[in-house]
């Protein structure tokens, strides 16, 4: 059985850090921004991860965007996936239930200092931090790129995601 955790983000097309400026320049405030939505999967053991961005963060974009999930990784009957989700709303599966293979285990509710999925986010801020974007075509270009990097990172992945008390074992491709 393998071990996933995704989460969501939303990424506006403003500023999303903070900067000092010299006095009296004083940074322009634009109140209005277009978001950007981003789903992360991750593999806290290994660092795998894959990034996708979704039109908005609803049952509808949730339920094939993790059906997706679970065929890039071979999910079916006898090759288990595990994804470990927030109690956010929009997490049910479809009424048919969810892919073969794919199994989801449910966080308590505000809880999300023990989602190794909310951890991410922190990297793919990274490249956004200080930038304004024009459009969020232009937004997700830029965090494309950087997810397409991050996915080939293993480390900061694991190094962010995985906990020391978090029980899993050598192996992902093991039965936990």
């Amino acid at each position: 059985m393998k071990l996933d955790a995704p989460d969501e983000v939303v990424q506006p097309t403003g500023p999303i850090g903070r900067a000092w400026t010299r006095h009296p320049v004083t940074r322009p405030v634009q109140p209005r921004y277009e978001w950007l939505y981003l789903y992360a999967f991750v593999c806290p053991e290994s660092g795998a991860s894959q990034f996708r961005p979704v039109p908005e963060v609803t049952k509808r974009a949730y339920q094939p965007t993790t059906a997706a999930f679970a065929a890039s990784l071979g999910g079916r009957p006898d090759h288990h996936i595990l994804l470990v989700e927030d109690g956010a709303g929009f997490h049910v599966p479809p009424v048919e239930g969810h892919p073969p293979g794919l199994e989801t285990v449910t966080l308590p509710p505000d809880s999300p200092e023990v989602q190794p999925g909310e951890r991410a986010w922190n990297l793919t801020d990274e490249p956004l931090a200080n930038r304004c974007f024009e459009s969020p075509a232009e937004l997700q270009e830029a965090l494309g790129e950087w997810c397409a990097w991050l996915e080939t990172q293993p480390d900061p992945i694991t190094q962010h995601t995985l906990f020391h008390w978090c029980p899993l074992g050598t192996n992902s491709s093991e039965s936990v």
